[in-house]
């Protein structure tokens, strides 16, 4: 029985290019658009065994597989062409992680879904470039990792060392990096360097509640846990020199740190808080949806106005708090080497979202429309000539940076002109889990893995050891087979990788 279902399941995904395949109509009731995902045959057998056995245990609590989430966004009131699944996509709450979705602003029965940006609002990755190389870090490479983890609060309810009152903290919802520039934590070009110059304008701290407030104030520029990490990291391979060049990458081995992490406490609130007010919108407002977890609301009407206006103050908090991160960073790597931060050179490359939803302008069938694009678990990879993208990266496309799993390699890429037209300008985020968490921690043992990061000359402090088998990298999927089907789409081009040679986590 399970097979048959499976079987009629599948007449519905149609491979339509060497790594694309359609979600036609017909999947799940009342979809408007088709869906789209791209992976390579690699990735493919874990999207398809995840759907398989979803129909082998139908009654199975958890999530539904990650097409199945794709094609229920395709249903949502309002989305534009496609509703679309990155290589690295994976089941998440609501919509799956990796799934890209526009809605037309100007169609008054669209939705804002929070869902489609998760519970970390804009968590995202920035690239800190040095003019170290690894023979200079090599030696104290023990020293600078345990420098760095006492200098960057780390792990599970961690609190910041940058003084903030509720007042500074009012600022930074509103003013996001321009608070950073204002307190001294940021240098003026690392502004230029950020997704949205580090500030969505339309933030609103009266939108963030109490509890949100009081969960955000303490944790203003620390890690946290799960998957978020600091890696110092040296370039392996260079793709595209002159792409690289313009971002200050000119060799191999030259030493440069990745920091990725969100809106901590602060945004998981906003999102709960949301979630709770778009059920109750959804009776009034007339709007029925496949799966609860897609509880949404008008864009236009006050429940979609108040949390867009929450979730920019909270992706503000966490454009500060990766500054405050980088403040700390470059004092760790000061101290090290006995150096200024400047005289070593260590500029922000870029900072990219990864969970957001934003208003933007895109071409549909050859005019300009204002979507509100939703990425959740994607990427924002703007192509060469975009006004929003900075003056350095005009000529390359925007730095996309993908990070991997612990361990193993990242890679930077740039944007391009397909990836707009097919992906409302986007692409993947990393590597995508292929086990769970509870998965992970029941087959890994965190010596094992902690012993074969030490193996390959990795560093490592971890604040949790017991929890890193959740982020092992058997618990992910192949970054470089999800970067290669980017690459291969053409919605995004290779630049250069990058391996770690030291790893910090909660």
């Amino acid at each position: 029985m399970s097979a048959a279902r499976f079987d009629q399941q599948v007449r519905f995904i149609e491979q339509t290019g060497d790594v694309q395949y359609a979600i036609r109509k017909g999947f799940v009731p009342d979809m408007r658009v088709e869906g789209k995902f791209f992976v390579n045959e690699a990735l493919r057998r874990l999207v398809f065994e995840e759907l398989e056995h979803h129909c082998a245990h139908p009654g199975f609590a958890g999530f539904l597989p990650a097409v199945k989430q794709v094609a229920n966004v395709a249903s949502l009131p309002g989305i534009v062409k496609h509703s679309i699944g990155m290589p690295d996509i994976h089941s998440g709450y609501g919509f799956a992680i990796g799934n890209v979705a526009a809605f037309d602003m100007d169609d008054p029965l669209s939705v804002v879904s929070p869902g489609g940006v998760g519970f970390d609002i804009n968590c995202g990755v920035r690239l800190i470039r040095t003019n170290l190389t690894l023979k200079d870090v090599l030696p104290v490479k023990e020293q600078l990792a345990q420098s760095l983890f006492d200098h960057i609060p780390v792990g599970v309810g961690s609190q910041g060392v940058i003084p903030t009152t509720l007042g500074d903290l009012d600022a930074a919802l509103e003013l996001g990096i321009d608070w950073s520039l204002r307190e001294g934590y940021a240098w003026a070009e690392d502004k230029e360097h950020c997704e949205e110059y580090g500030r969505m304008l339309n933030a609103d701290p009266a939108k963030v509640s109490s509890r949100a407030r009081k969960r955000g104030l303490p944790q203003l520029g620390t890690l946290g846990a799960g998957n978020h990490y600091i890696e110092v990291q040296v370039v392996e391979e260079i793709y595209d020199k002159f792409a690289a060049s313009k971002m200050g990458i000119d060799q191999k081995n030259q030493v440069c740190v990745f920091i990725h992490s969100g809106s901590r406490g602060l945004g998981h609130q906003v999102a709960t808080d949301a979630l709770q007010v778009m059920e109750k919108a959804m009776a009034v407002q007339n709007i029925h949806i496949n799966d609860r977890q897609l509880a949404c609301a008008r864009i236009s009407s006050e429940e979609g106005k108040w949390y867009l206006d929450g979730m920019a103050a909270a992706a503000n908090y966490a454009f500060v708090n990766r500054q405050s991160m980088t403040f700390l960073v470059r004092q760790a790597f000061a101290k090290q080497f006995e150096m200024s931060p400047d005289d070593l050179d260590m500029h922000l490359v870029y900072d990219v979202s990864h969970n957001i939803a934003k208003v933007e302008e895109h071409l549909v069938d050859g005019r300009p429309h204002r979507l509100l694009v939703h990425r959740k678990g994607s990427t924002r990879a703007f192509p060469p000539h975009h006004p929003l993208i900075p003056v350095d990266y005009q000529f390359t496309g925007q730095p996309v940076l993908i990070g991997g799993t612990m361990g193993t390699c990242s890679y930077v890429l740039t944007g391009t002109e397909r990836g707009m037209s097919e992906c409302w300008g986007s692409t993947c985020h990393g590597a995508g889990r292929a086990l769970s968490r509870n998965k992970s921690r029941n087959n890994l043992d965190y010596k094992d893995v902690l012993a074969k990061l030490a193996s390959q000359g990795i560093s490592i402090r971890v604040a949790s050891p017991k929890l890193v088998m959740e982020e092992a990298p058997e618990s992910y999927k192949d970054v470089t087979a999800v970067v290669d089907t980017c690459h291969a789409a053409g919605i995004s081009s290779k630049c250069f990788k990058l391996r770690p040679i030291a790893v910090i986590k909660g």
